[in-house]
């Protein structure tokens, strides 16, 4: 009797023994989460940080100690459980007919298949490239965020600008006879004169040969006054008149004549005034010189008023109209700001510096502003709203630009978008983003990267699936 009640015992203990560890390995299976729950295929495990590492059961990466991730064989990643527990379904599809798809479950019509949930965590239902980083993955890498906007209102345009002389205040002295000169009174290059200022004299025979003929025509017309036939002294007045309008016509000055006139002696030496404030630029009147009309005597330049030509790049030129105003600021001149307006923008790009040429008029307070000295050039414009992102946020590889959108949970989407100008820390988007989205402004080339793995790992798969599917269509044209 004792030795049944012995075996009996030790039955029990053995039973329970076993069935805790039963118990054990079933709960252990339960808390696998709602992954395993789902009943989706895991192929490996991976390092989140290290996809190369690959392991055949969960666990710790033995390099960084990250928890691996498990890779399902549809392609998506961990999932995310709702707040009630249950994975989101986003649509119902026909696993041998994709392009069928139903809001709800059931079978395809056409074909008797039943038909299977499309989950929102699964990386299939979402477009070619997307990637799921998980929250640590972007703390480790630095990943932050923007956000597509509208932007417009004012922007400055800077351009580097040089000072140089209004060629419309250029003013050359010529004398229209020829001669010598007698006396200089401007004798030097880079004296400021004023206008009707004495430049030098001159000693022209023809001048002094007219001024006799202005006499004789005066001492007729006299003469004739009392005349009793009329066209006499009406011929008398003509010659007196053209005498006139010729020494009028070599810039011999209305008092010159008068004073001829008046004293009944020509001029021997006629004196040249200037026709403009301004600086002697240019002298070539030295006295005992022969001088002929073709001479260039002076080069008189007003700084009164100046030009400015600033150096525009060719994006930027658009933007600039003729009649806008701009600010002038330079070293010579700290703290202080001059006004200036485009009057000209030259339409033609240099082909050595690739800029196109803006040329402004200005005023020249206390002639500060000196030929050739560089300046600083801010023009205000106007823009239109436009879509724009951060800087950081475009991924330009040439032809390709590239913008990862957030998806949510961790899910970030490549978009080929179309860039316009940049304005500041923004650029121009011109297509493929919508404004609200919430895109990655930094960490998003190792997130391209990623992308570009798994859509290259996945192309690799296609092409390895090929040849079965070609395989099954020969067998199928043999039957």
């Amino acid at each position: 009797m004792k030795l049944i009640r012995a075996i009996l015992l030790l039955v029990l203990v053995a039973a329970a023994f076993f069935g805790g560890y039963i118990y054990k390995a079933i709960r252990s299976g339960n808390a696998g989460g709602p992954t395993q729950n789902s009943g989706r295929k895991i192929l490996y495990w991976v390092d989140p940080m290290h996809p190369a590492y690959k392991s055949d059961k969960p666990g710790i990466a033995p390099d960084c100690g990250m928890k691996l991730e498990p890779v399902y064989a549809d392609g998506g990643g961990e999932s995310v459980a709702a707040p009630s527990g249950e994975r989101r379904v986003l649509y119902y599809r026909d696993p041998k007919d994709p392009k069928y798809q139903s809001h709800n479950p059931g079978l395809n019509p056409e074909t008797g298949n039943e038909l299977v949930p499309v989950y929102a965590d699964d990386l299939s239902a979402m477009p070619a490239g997307t990637v799921r980083i998980t929250p640590e993955k972007q703390q480790l890498i630095g990943v932050t965020y923007g956000e597509v906007a509208f932007s417009g209102g004012t922007r400055t345009i800077r351009a580097a600008g040089k000072v140089a002389v209004d060629e419309t205040r250029i003013q050359h002295v010529h004398t229209k006879v020829d001669g010598w000169v007698d006396q200089v009174f401007v004798d030097y290059t880079g004296q400021l004169v004023r206008k009707g200022q004495p430049l030098l004299t001159i000693y022209s025979p023809e001048m002094l040969a007219s001024q006799q003929e202005l006499l004789l025509a005066a001492k007729a017309t006299r003469t004739m006054k009392d005349n009793p036939l009329p066209a006499a002294f009406d011929q008398s007045e003509s010659l007196l008149r053209a005498a006139r309008r010729r020494l009028q016509l070599w810039n011999l000055s209305d008092a010159q004549i008068e004073q001829v006139l008046e004293t009944g002696r020509p001029i021997k030496n006629v004196t040249l005034y200037s026709p403009d404030a301004g600086y002697v630029t240019t002298r070539n009147a030295f006295p005992q010189l022969r001088v002929t009309p073709e001479t260039d005597l002076y080069v008189i330049v007003n700084l009164n008023r100046v030009w400015v030509m600033a150096d525009l790049f060719e994006y930027e030129a658009p933007n600039v109209h003729t009649g806008e105003a701009a600010r002038i600021t330079l070293q010579a001149a700290p703290g202080r700001t001059f006004s200036a307006r485009v009057n000209y923008v030259q339409p033609q790009v240099d082909p050595v510096t690739r800029t196109l040429k803006v040329r402004l008029d200005m005023d020249n307070p206390r002639l500060l502003l000196k030929p050739e000295m560089y300046v600083n050039v801010e023009f205000t414009v106007r823009l239109p709203a436009q879509l724009t992102v951060p800087a950081g946020a475009v991924l330009d590889a040439g032809e390709r630009k590239t913008v990862f959108v957030d998806r949510g949970n961790g899910f970030f989407e490549p978009r080929q978008v179309t860039i316009g100008e940049r304005d500041g820390d923004r650029i121009q988007v011109l297509s493929g983003l919508n404004a609200g989205e919430r895109i990655v402004t930094s960490g998003n080339f190792l997130i391209d990267s990623e992308s570009q793995l798994k859509a290259a790992a996945a192309g690799m798969g296609g092409m390895a699936e090929m040849p079965a599917m070609e395989e099954k269509g020969n067998d199928q044209h043999h039957h």
